[in-house]
């Protein structure tokens, strides 16, 4: 299983919090990447409720990781 920003970015409007199968829904009705959905069904399925995609890849970015001043702008 690997992660990419723009494979976990495929996530960021699923209806979260989620379970495994919710999340593979997701990704198949909004045409993700196969990859994504091979990445979500190789996660270990103990009935875990996902609260963001965070809980799935701990090193996704946050905002605060990007040095982007929205004030500038």
């Amino acid at each position: 299983m690997y992660w990419t920003l723009e494979l976990a970015a495929k996530l960021e409007d699923a209806p979260w919090p989620a379970t495994k199968e919710e999340l593979i829904d997701f990704a198949i009705r909004s045409g993700a990447p196969l990859e994504v959905i091979e990445n979500l069904q190789e996660l270990e399925d103990e009935g875990e409720i996902y609260e963001s995609i965070e809980d799935i890849w701990p090193d996704y970015p946050s905002k605060d990781d990007f040095f982007f001043n929205e004030d500038e702008y």
